[in-house]
């Protein structure tokens, strides 16, 4: 199962021409608990990406990617697999629900969407990747408008013209600033800053802009009013602001934008969640557009062309997830066409006791970890004995048995309730050492482990 919280740490992405199945599987390891299968089949698609790059030209477009289809209970990993995957990649990715999509003709968000949202995606990328490019010239831009802010020229007098000694005089200045912004000595003083704001979302007849025709999209963002306010800010975030504003300046965003669309078709992951919910279903009165979603979901995942503020993108080769827990249908109630396009089916397995342990001591930046971190922020060392792992792992696999079962996010509620009044008080005691064991678990968690409705503790 999944580390509660991505972790802020994680190496850089790389490319995925740099991974082996074997590799890609054993970084999946530092974050996920168990789910070999689903490891390996994403791990072999994403491979298979590498090797259809160093086919020969004329085979390329003939190898489609194989869309995966993930079959498992809620809180057994099936997003952290998929979303962890892009991160280790550097790939575009996107996760969507499918009950949030209707079909053609009702109001509602239409299929296409989820690529225009990878494209946007991609962008952000590629703009990253290639600021790091601009970023010298960047920082020269930045420090002198930083200076323009701290000395700027004096107005009654032409820097350039016959006044030498004052001309002298603000070149001392503009120095002295200079020596200082470089050691750092003024990232806390105010200066005045003009910054540039867009106005609120336009709503046209209850419709969003992100809802409107692609063209409509871009011509009403042209007329969009901007707002420019001048604000105190510091130095520090004065260079920040003024950065970004320098590395637009620098980009070239058609260049960008062309790349970005090559990378989503290219290197694309789209993560279809709650698949299983647009299945009709007899017992269910209100099916309007359930199985239309599926039809518009065809030509998307077969192959075709979709029309975005950045031109047509190719999805023939975004590699398709899909994902749900099947427990009112199965995966055969799916249309025949859309099984077709997920050849690679993976069962994610409930989580067991001993899963529980693994994840609430192995993965980077567990679950315990965290609260270890944030108590440590009140000056509080806090320490979980493997006895106290075992006693949670124990009520909470108990729990999903006995109730709903969700996996491993029944942790969060667990372990919050356990040191909820650690958690309280923690600003207001003198204690420096908290030792968490099982007398304290059994203590804190007691009402729980005697009542039967369990839910009325932990939902």
């Amino acid at each position: 199962m999944t580390a509660p919280v991505p972790a802020k740490t994680d190496p850089q992405p790389v490319h995925d021409d740099a991974l082996t199945p074997q590799q890609i599987v054993a970084e999946l390891d530092r974050h996920i608990v168990g789910q070999r299968d689903a490891k390996r089949a994403v791990a072999i698609a994403v491979r298979n990406r590498w090797r259809r790059k160093h086919l020969p030209e004329e085979l390329q477009p003939e190898v489609a990617p194989k869309n995966i289809l993930m079959i498992g209970p809620t809180g057994v990993g099936k997003t952290e697999i998929a979303r962890r995957l892009a991160r280790l990649t550097g790939a575009p990715f996107v996760k969507v629900e499918a009950t949030k999509y209707t079909e053609v003709g009702y109001y509602g968000r239409d299929v296409e969407s989820m690529v225009r949202e990878l494209v946007e995606n991609a962008i952000s990328l590629v703009r990253v990747r290639e600021m790091k490019n601009v970023e010298e010239e960047a920082e020269k831009k930045v420090t002198e408008k930083l200076l323009d802010l701290l000395v700027p020229p004096p107005i009654s007098v032409d820097v350039g013209g016959d006044d030498s000694h004052t001309a002298e005089h603000y070149e001392r200045s503009r120095q002295r600033m200079r020596s200082m912004l470089e050691l750092g000595e003024l990232e806390h003083r105010q200066v005045e800053l003009t910054i540039e704001q867009k106005s609120g979302p336009v709503v046209i007849g209850g419709t969003g802009i992100e809802h409107m025709d692609v063209d409509l999209q871009g011509m009403f963002e042209k007329f969009l009013p901007k707002n420019a306010i001048r604000r105190e800010v510091t130095v520090a975030e004065a260079r920040r602001v003024l950065f970004e504003q320098a590395c637009e300046s620098l980009l070239d965003m058609e260049k960008v934008h062309d790349a970005a669309v090559k990378l989503a078709e290219n290197s694309g992951l789209i993560f279809i969640d709650e698949i299983d919910k647009v299945v009709a279903s007899e017992s269910r009165g209100n099916d309007v557009s359930r199985q239309g979603v599926q039809r518009d979901l065809l030509p998307l995942i077969e192959g075709t062309s979709i029309q975005t503020r950045y031109g047509y993108v190719a999805t023939d080769h975004i590699l398709f997830i899909a994902a749900g827990a099947f427990h009112r249908v199965s995966p055969s109630d799916l249309m025949p066409e859309l099984q077709g396009r997920f050849p690679i089916r993976v069962e994610l397995k409930d989580l067991s006791k001993d899963d529980f342990i693994r994840i609430l001591t192995e993965p980077k930046n567990s679950l315990t970890q965290q609260y270890v971190a944030l108590m440590a922020t009140e000056s509080i060392q806090l320490t979980f004995q493997s006895d106290a792992v075992e006693a949670i792992a124990s009520i909470a696999f108990r729990v999903n048995q006995t109730t709903q079962n969700i996996g491993a996010r029944r942790l969060y509620t667990i372990l919050e309730h356990l040191v909820e009044d650690l958690s309280f008080s923690a600003p207001d005691v003198d204690q420096t050492h908290v030792t968490i064991d099982k007398a304290y678990v059994d203590q804190r968690l007691e009402t729980i482990s005697e009542d039967e409705n369990l839910s009325r503790f932990i939902l």
